[in-house]
């Protein structure tokens, strides 16, 4: 079936700012009037995400993305802070009753990706990555998540009288990873102050994913989605003629035998019954000519793991492992480990103290458990610094084996618009509900 079928819609305005929802009746309960105003506010939503679908901007480079996010929010009433980590957007709502402060994050920024799908506000943004000129998609699905975000924001300054406590706003850039030379994402984020003096209680974010049905929540208490960590492994010989490699020292012999002893750090060196962990080689490079053994090879790679401890003991195993091993062939292994995302952890109390609300939106079936997932997020850094629940919203369309949908990052990757309302209720609820709950004494947090 044709995507654009399911999209038949024409792409509404530009510039589109987020009408205010109509009010469900006062007397009735805030969860009503919060599932009342996400159900009003779903055209405004969807048309803002294809605002931010037509006109993706790659990682510290969404200036455009962080300016409407900005007039968005001033449109109801917040004041906010730009510039954070370049192009990062942060607004906080101050309820109407004292209380605790609850954090939602966003990433904004898109893929070096061209888009193959066929969509009346597909991107045809182009832009520049590793010095080559590329096509520029959101085929993560950002777009969704600063557009449910907003939503959440309008629905939240909507009743703010209602609720016990802050709510902080956070527009995060560069989540899939800085250029070369720069930083970026949460951890900068939190680098240049996010938190201090204004640290949340808990933090909430939500991802949309291809493989989920859409309206569907997919959940992990503990460790959810692994940590991630670059490896570059230069094994140095000595360079002779191919047909007498007893003359000079083969590095690339070398480094085939590096390949195959690494493999035994995931199954023999490290405890598989904590944690599962994978090592992955993904460049091997060295050599010009059949009949020249060259001075070096270099092996580029990755490594995932689900558990901080055994990932050090991976780093320190790797390097060992690589420079006994060419040491025994005469040769030398010099291993640099750049180090990427760290494990994403679900607050096991926050986790199950909040599971009966999503469950309320999404209902029984709704709600599925998700298995360990071996992407990384950089949401994981908030979730070190306060308690921190990050949830997997569908977004495969009705009536589709979700399992054949092309995956994240993907060219054809695509999210059916109807889980966006979805995706709005569960941030405004989840907030009301904790706030609600910190002000009668949750085991997660207290109030300030």
């Amino acid at each position: 079936m044709r995507l654009s079928i399911l999209l038949s819609l024409c792409v509404l305005p530009a510039l589109v700012f987020l009408a205010p929802p109509q009010t469900a009746h006062a007397d009735a309960p805030l969860t009503e009037r919060l599932l009342q105003a996400g159900d009003e506010i779903e055209p405004e939503v969807i048309a803002l995400r294809r605002h931010f679908h037509q006109y993706p901007e790659l990682s510290n480079r969404e200036f455009e993305t962080a300016k409407r996010i900005a007039e968005e929010l001033r449109a109801i009433g917040l004041e906010p802070e730009t510039g954070i980590a370049s192009t990062g957007v942060v607004a906080i709502l101050k309820a109407g009753k004292p209380g605790p402060l609850v954090a939602l994050r966003a990433d904004i920024d898109a893929l070096p990706v061209t888009e193959q799908v066929d969509l009346p506000f597909a991107s045809k943004a182009r832009g520049t990555y590793r010095g080559n000129e590329v096509g520029v998609m959101h085929a993560c699905g950002h777009d969704t998540h600063i557009a449910m975000l907003l939503g959440a924001a309008k629905v939240l300054a909507n009743a703010k009288e209602d609720l016990a406590g802050s709510v902080m706003f956070i527009f995060q850039p560069a989540e899939e990873g800085a250029p070369e030379g720069e930083t970026g994402g949460a951890a900068r984020m939190l680098k240049e102050g996010l938190f201090e003096g204004r640290k949340p209680d808990a933090i909430f974010g939500l991802h949309t994913f291809a493989n989920v049905p859409a309206g569907m929540i997919a959940y992990r208490s503990g460790p959810a989605m692994a940590s991630s960590d670059r490896f570059t492994i230069t094994v140095k010989g000595k360079q002779t003629h191919g047909s007498r490699p007893w003359s000079g020292v083969d590095p690339i012999v070398t480094a085939a035998q590096i390949v195959m002893a690494v493999q035994t750090i995931a199954s023999r060196q490290v405890d598989v019954t904590k944690a599962p962990s994978v090592i992955s080689f993904g460049i091997i490079d060295g050599g010009v000519r059949n009949n020249i053994i060259p001075d070096e090879v270099e092996l580029v790679g990755t490594i995932r793991n689900f558990d901080m401890g055994i990932r050090d003991q991976i780093h320190e195993k790797l390097k060992h492992t690589a420079e006994t091993v060419a040491l025994s062939a005469g040769a030398t292994a010099e291993v640099e480990i750049h180090l990427g995302y760290p494990v994403t952890i679900n607050d096991p109390a926050l986790t199950e103290q909040m599971l009966p609300t999503v469950q309320r939106i999404v209902g029984e079936k709704g709600l599925i458990e998700s298995p360990l997932v071996t992407g990384a997020e950089d949401f994981s850094y908030y979730a070190l610094e306060t308690p921190g629940l990050f949830l997997f919203l569908g977004g495969s369309p009705p009536g589709v084996d979700p399992m054949q949908q092309p995956s994240n990052h993907s060219p054809l990757f695509f999210v059916d618009e109807s889980t966006l309302k979805t995706g709005v209720n569960v941030l405004t609820n989840l907030v009301a509900d904790y706030l609600d709950q910190a002000m009668t004494s949750s085991p997660c947090s207290s109030p300030r």
